[in-house]
Order: C-alpha cells, then structure tokens, then sequence
C-alpha cells in the first residue's frame, strides 16, 4: 500500500513537471525533483540548526564564541567538500566581548530572581554586589548635577515604564493570509521624499555623556528595559560602541548595564514609587581582549565548468546578539544556507557559473561583513575613490535568508523589474510549498542590501510570520523553530542558486545599473 501510494504520488509530479515545462522553459524540472527530493526527504537543516543553537550557542561579532563557531563552519565546509574554503578578514574590528556569568536577584522588599543580560561591550561587576536600587532621569545637564555626588553605589534604573504588547499576547502571530500577500504583491514603488534634518538639541544629554556620568559617580550597576513582551530581554551593546570600535578603553568608560525583562524591571519600578526601598544583588562576570582583532567572513564554493560564466552566490549572516543562541536570527539563515549548498553538493551539481556561500558577520552591527566584502570583490559604481572592480560583470546574483525563520512564501525584487521574469518562473516549482508572491518592494537592513545598493542583484526572500521569531532576545532558541518552514526554504534557496548557476543569460540588473 505504502509503494503505492509513492508510486502515484512520482506519476503526478512527473505529469505535473511535463505540464509545466511547456509554460515555463526557463525551469530545470528533472533537476527541481531531485532537488525537492533531496530537501524535503533528505534534509539535514534540523542537524544544522540544532548544532549551531544548542552546541556553538550566541555568536557576537568577534566574540571568542563567535570564532569557535566559525572554526566549526569552516571545518563543515570542508566535509561536505567545498572548495576554496576561507575566513576572510574585513576590518579590524576591536576587542572581543563575552558574557560568562550573569546573575541578579530582587532581595528586598521580596525575593525575586530577575532575568536580565547584560549589554554587550560593558564591565562586569567584579564579584558579587548588594546594592539599592534607585531610579534616576537623566536627561539634561541640570539632571547630572541635581544627582552629583549621590549615586555612588546604587543600582540605578534609567527607563521608563515598558508598555506591554498585549495585543500580541492575546492573539498570538499570524502567519500571512493569501489576501496580505496579494496586497504586498500590488503595492507599487513610491518616490522617496526629502526627510527633515535631525537637529541635536543642545540641552539635551547623549547616550555617551549620560553612563560616562554614572561611571564617573561610581555606580554599582544600571539597569534598563527595552522590551515590550513579557519575558523577553532585548540585550544589544553600549552607547557608543560602534563609534569608539568597541574599543577596550570604550568597555571600561561604560558601568555594568544590566537589560531586564519588562515586568521584572516594572515591579521594581512600581515598589520604589511607593517609596519602599528595593535592594539588589548583581554578580556579571564578561571577559574582554585588550587587543584589536580582525572580524572574518567565511566563504566557500562549488567551482563552476566556465570560468568566464562568473559566479552565483547565496549567504546569511553568522553573527547574532548575545542574549541566546539566536534560533530565528540568524542561525535558521545559516542552517538554510548551508542545507541549500548541500543539497547541490550531495547531488553532485557541475554548474556552469561557480556557486559561492557566504557567512556573514558584522552585519548586526551594521552591515559591516558584507558591504566590505562586495567592495573589496565588487567594487562600487557610485564612488569614484573605489570604482568598479573586474568581477563586477561575473557577479549574477546574490540570495539571502534573514528576518526569522518562517517559510518563504514570495521574493522581493528591490525594485529591480528586469529580473521579475527569471525569478518568477524559478518560483513555478514551489508553489505548491506555498512560494506565490513576488513584489517590486525593496526590504533593507540585511546582508542583500550591500548588493544592491551598488547596482547588483541582490535579493531576499520574503518570509513568513511564525511564532518562534523572538530575534536579538533570551527567548531565541529551537522550540520556535517549525523545521518544515526551514526544509523548504534551503530547497527553494537550492533550486534559485541552481537556475542562476546555470542559466545562459546571469539575472538582470537595474536599467540605471546597465551598460
């Protein structure tokens, strides 16, 4: 019965493959059955995913976990027989940053244990410290020397209130709905406007200026929430991180900052504008380096038959916060990628452009992997002072997977129309997996942008909204993950860098990017 039934069910994809073949030429149906058969029935993007989140766990940029982790993908490339296999330095980015112990604790009026992380880029407390806990506003100048000369000691709360998200709550995620798709599918391009220019005002403080006082008044420890959903702490890095280069010397300007969950940070809020004291015990232990290191992207390749053909790649960024292992965001983008290059490998692909795999890092921080990566390989048409470099006419394009783990369900064309075509005959294989939509809009902040933005076609998936995408939160692990979400994008991630890997003509750029 069970042969049976497999047997049907290869007769209707056969019949299916020959019906669609006549619309669409441009598909490789026989390799699109094997490479669905290899995905959806072979796949390994569970053993990924669980390898990164659960062994090599959060991986900061240029943390000595990071590096741990790469050293483990740059090994799994090698197994799975890619050539070319390298870390490739970017930048010289700063010290390393780890967080190796964390503990905080309400002990009056009443015993709570607070989850808190502290943010990245700070000093520990050196050892355990009880402290009362007071809250300051600290906004102006007047605000610093009104509290001048009082806080030495404290535990300092420097947020407001955090609003709960209690719609969310309530009704959970939503996964988009056929009508949102077809919305997002019609929204046209608009021309961007002018926006007003951001003047500082003079009488507020920064960021910068307000913990530097709080080092200078020998705080014990600050605490802060940005959160708006119970039970999860968004832990990101210090003010003035990125403009000092995460600097050993920034590290130790800054005191301990503790983020915390928003109804533990609440109540503490609320006891202490009752005028009832609140004490705090706090021990963070984090270990920084003293010397600036290079941050490193990884690379790897299937080498294509025609050297001249040029190259496809496809990536996701390696690097995530601190707080978890980061399950959504982005270890499920490099589980995918790394399952999609398999996939290709395993079915022993001879491609005629070279397929590259790029892991990314950085790019929390800003971008920083891959925009040095595309100047340093691409160049840039827009700057005289870099030019454009020879690879740039070999590069066909570039796909991405960030924004969580949710299953693709259509492709953002960032504007580029030239390439609707090509894309959505790739996507004919898939719809039945739910791949519908494709959309002129552009989606920034991730690692295709760096592609784009110089005149390369560099796109991202769009995906859906799942329940487990807690990104650059604690809660980020591998019970939010749907595994049949990620077994169908590294299978559509596979066949799209396939066809572009093959096709005679590489996919169309922007008509304002075109000789």
């Amino acid at each position: 019965m069970i042969k049976h039934r497999f047997f049907n069910t290869a007769v209707l994809i056969s019949i299916l493959s020959l019906n669609l073949c006549a619309q669409s030429p441009l598909v490789d149906w026989n390799m699109v059955a094997r490479i669905r058969e290899e995905g959806l029935q072979k796949s390994k993007v569970m053993e990924y995913e669980s390898y990164i989140v659960d062994v090599l766990g959060a991986r900061l940029t240029l943390s000595r976990d990071m590096q741990r982790a790469q050293t483990w993908a740059l090994e799994e490339m090698k197994r799975m027989g890619l050539s070319n296999v390298a870390s490739e330095p970017y930048m010289d980015y700063g010290v390393t940053w780890d967080n190796e112990y964390v503990s905080a604790h309400m002990v009056e009026p009443d015993y709570m244990p607070l989850t808190a992380y502290p943010v990245a880029h700070t000093v520990g407390t050196e050892g355990k410290v009880t402290a009362e806990a007071v809250i300051v506003d600290l906004q102006t100048q007047d605000d610093l020397n009104n509290w001048r000369g009082k806080l030495n000691g404290k535990a300092v709360l420097i947020s407001n209130p955090a609003t709960i998200d209690l719609q969310t709550l309530t009704h959970g995620v939503q996964r988009y709905t056929d009508e949102e798709l077809k919305a997002l599918e019609k929204v046209t391009i608009t021309p961007a406007r002018n926006r007003p220019r951001n003047i500082a005002n003079p009488v507020l403080i920064t960021a910068v200026e307000r913990m530097a006082f709080l080092k200078s008044e020998l705080v014990a420890v600050v605490l802060q929430t940005d959160g708006n959903r119970l039970g999860i702490v968004p832990a990101y890095s210090r003010p003035g991180s990125k403009e000092d280069g995460w600097s050993a010397d920034g590290n130790r300007k800054t005191p301990p900052i503790l983020a915390v969950t928003p109804e533990h940070y609440n109540r503490m809020y609320r006891i202490l504008k009752r005028g009832i004291p609140v004490r705090l015990e706090v021990d963070i232990r984090n270990r920084m380096g003293e010397k600036v290191e290079q941050a490193v992207n990884l690379i790897g390749e299937i080498t294509g038959t025609d050297p001249k053909a040029g190259v496809v790649m496809l990536g996701a960024h390696f690097d995530t916060w601190h707080g978890s292992p980061n399950a959504s965001d982005n270890s499920s983008g490099t589980a995918v990628a790394l399952e999609a290059i398999r996939i290709l490998k395993t079915l022993g692909v001879k491609p005629r452009r070279t397929i590259r795999i790029a892991l990314w890092s950085g790019e929390e921080q800003g971008l920083y992997g891959s925009r040095a990566y595309v100047k340093k390989h691409f160049g840039d048409p827009k700057d005289p002072a870099v030019g454009v470099r020879p690879e740039y006419e070999l590069l066909s394009a570039y796909f991405n997977q960030d924004y969580g783990a949710g299953q693709y369900r259509g492709i953002y064309l960032q504007g580029n129309e030239t390439a609707r075509t090509m894309l959505s005959a790739w996507m004919e294989p898939f719809r039945d997996l739910g791949m519908n939509m494709v959309s002129n809009q552009s989606l920034g902040s991730t690692d295709h942008v760096a592609f784009d933005d110089v005149g390369l076609p560099g796109f991202q998936f769009l995906q859906d909204r799942t329940p487990g995408t807690a990104g650059h939160t604690n809660l980020d692990f591998l019970e939010g993950i749907q595994s049949e979400d990620l077994m169908k994008n590294a299978t559509i991630m596979a066949a799209y860098v396939y066809h572009a890997a093959m096709s005679a003509e590489r996919v169309p750029r922007k008509a304002a990017f075109t000789k």
